[in-house]
């Protein structure tokens, strides 16, 4: 598992349309508003204002999730972190505000609530924490 990455967009909450483009940014690697449009477009059932794009796109650049580049006379924006990193930055903030709760009755409860498969993911966990312990005490 890839440790967590060094950068981290300033805000993690996205809308739909949002989560949409972005993923279509992953996907293709480097996009000008016309590919989204055009990406989503492609569903004939679909209706979005090209300006909407650009707003959804600036709106990404803002949240520090993607960095915009002029080349020659075209905007291109490309992500900032893989989608396997942004997966790992929001499994973290949402373990830290798990765990912010502070109350051992609270994790507890939620503990004898989960199913067998969810309880070996977390004896996994928990056995990688104690290597990691014990790694950083034997330096």
């Amino acid at each position: 598992m890839s440790p967590l990455p060094d950068y981290s967009p300033k805000q993690l909450s996205l809308g739909p349309l949002e989560t949409e483009i972005l993923n279509i940014v992953w996907e293709v690697g480097s996009v000008t508003v016309k590919d989204v449009h055009d990406r989503i477009l492609s569903d004939p059932n679909r209706e979005l204002a090209y300006t909407s794009v650009t707003t959804v796109l600036r709106r990404l650049t803002d949240k520090g999730w993607l960095a915009c580049d002029k080349k020659a006379k075209a905007f291109y924006w490309r992500p900032l972190v893989t989608k396997q990193q942004a997966q790992m930055i929001k499994a973290h903030d949402q373990l830290h505000r798990f765990l912010a709760v502070g109350n051992p009755e609270v994790v507890a409860a939620f503990a004898d609530s989960l199913d067998q498969t969810s309880l070996e993911k977390l004896q996994a966990i928990a056995q990688r924490i104690q290597a990691a312990r014990q790694a950083r005490e034997e330096k």
